[in-house]
C-alpha cells in the first residue's frame, strides 16, 4: 500500500457503472443477484457431480469440473462488489482494491485460457488418435495441464501488474466500467505509458488472439476428423465438439475485442467485459448440461441419492420422536 500511495495523489476511483437511472440500477441490481445465485449453483453442481459420481472419472470431466471452478472464481473476483455498487449511489473502490482486482481477474482469466486449450487437446486426442487415449492422457497427464493453466495465469497477471502497481495516479480517477480494467486504470496514469500499453496489447491481446485462431483450426481439424466415421459413433462427438466450440467463442470473443484494441475507447467495451467477466460463466454449465446426456444423468443420480438420504434422516428422526414420545408415556404411566 505505501508503493502505491508514493507515487499517487488519489486513493480511490470513481466507477461509472452501467447506467445513471435509478430503476435500471434496480433492474440490473436484481438481474445479477440471479444470475451469480445461478454461477454458483451451477457451477458447484457440475464440481460435485464430477467428484463424486464415478461415471465421470475421465479425463474429459476432470478439465471440465476444473473449468468450472475457475468460472467460479472468475465471477467472483468483482461480481459481489458490481451486484453492491447498484445500490449505491457514488460507486467507489480503493486504489489497492482496484490493484487486487485486476490482478486476480487476469490470473484467473489466463488459467481459464490455458485450461481451455488443454481441453482443446483432450479432444483432439480422443478424435483423432482414439487408440492412443489412455496413453496419452494419464492423471501425470491431466496434472501437468493443470498446474501449466495456474502457472499461466500467474505469469500472466504478473508480468503486467508488476509495471502497473508503480504507475503514479495524479487525476483524474473516473473508470467508465463496473469494475477496475486494465486498460481503463492505465489510461488514467500520469506518466508515458507506451511501452506498458504495449506490453498489454502483445500480453493479453495478441496472446488470447493467437490462442483463438489455434483452437479454432484444431476443432476445424476434429470436425473434418469426424467425416470419416460412422454417425452413430461422430453424433456424441460432434455434440461434445459443439458445446466446446461455444464457450471457446464466448470466452474469447470479448477478450480479443477488448485487449486487442484497449486503448481505444468504444462504449460497448463495459458491456463485453460483463459478457466475459459474469455471462460467460453463467451460460458454461448451461451448454455443458444441456448438451451431455451423461452430465443430465449424473446429476439425476445427485439428485435420486440427496433425495433417498434424505428420506432415510427423516425417518430416522421420525422414529426417535415416536420412540421418545412412547418412552415419555411409559414413564408416566409406571
Amino acid at each position: 500500500m505505501d508503493i502505491l500511495n508514493k507515487n499517487s495523489n488519489i486513493s480511490e476511483f470513481i466507477l461509472l457503472g452501467l447506467s445513471s437511472s435509478r430503476e435500471i440500477q434496480i433492474c440490473f441490481f436484481v438481474t445479477l443477484i440471479l444470475v451469480y445465485a445461478a454461477i454458483i449453483v451451477g457451477n458447484l453442481l457440475i464440481v460435485v457431480s464430477v467428484m463424486f459420481d464415478h461415471h465421470l472419472h475421465s479425463p474429459m470431466y476432470f478439465l471440465l469440473a476444473n473449468l468450472s471452478f475457475f468460472d467460479l472464481c472468475l465471477s467472483s473476483v468483482a461480481t459481489p462488489k458490481v451486484i453492491s455498487d447498484f445500490l449505491r449511489k457514488r460507486k467507489t473502490i480503493s486504489l489497492w482494491g482496484c490493484m487486487v482486482q485486476m490482478f486476480f481477474m487476469h490470473f484467473f482469466g489466463g488459467g481459464e485460457m490455458s485450461l481451455l486449450i488443454a481441453m482443446a487437446i483432450d479432444r483432439y486426442v480422443a478424435i483423432c488418435k482414439p487408440l492412443h487415449y489412455k496413453t496419452i492422457m494419464t492423471h501425470r497427464m491431466l496434472t501437468v495441464f493443470l498446474l501449466l493453466s495456474w502457472a499461466v495465469g500467474l505469469i500472466h497477471t504478473t508480468s503486467q501488474m508488476a509495471f502497473t502497481v508503480g504507475l503514479p495516479f495524479c487525476g483524474p480517477n473516473v473508470v467508465d466500467s463496473i469494475f477496475c480494467d486494465l486498460p481503463l486504470v492505465i489510461k488514467l496514469a500520469c506518466t508515458d505509458t507506451y511501452v506498458l500499453e504495449l506490453l498489454v496489447i502483445a500480453d493479453s491481446g495478441l496472446l488470447s488472439l493467437v490462442c483463438f485462431i489455434l483452437l479454432l483450426i484444431s476443432y476445424t481439424i476434429m470436425l473434418v476428423t469426424l467425416w470419416h466415421h460412422s454417425f452413430s459413433a461422430s453424433s456424441k462427438a460432434l455434440s461434445t465438439l459443439t458445446a466446446h466450440i461455444t464457450v471457446v467463442t464466448l470466452f474469447f470473443g470479448p477478450a480479443n475485442f477488448i485487449y486487442g484494441f484497449p486503448f481505444n475507447s468504444y462504449s460497448v467495451d463495459k458491456f463485453l467485459s460483463v459478457f466475459y467477466s459474469i455471462i460467460t460463466p453463467f451460460l458454461n454449465p448451461i451448454i455443458y448440461t444441456l448438451r451431455n446426456q451423461e452430465m443430465k444423468a449424473a446429476m439425476k443420480r445427485l439428485r435420486s441419492q440427496h433425495i433417498v438420504k434424505h428420506r432415510r434422516v427423516t425417518k430416522a428422526v421420525v422414529f426417535l420422536f415416536i420412540n421418545n414420545t412412547q418412552s415419555k408415556q411409559f414413564k408416566k404411566q409406571y
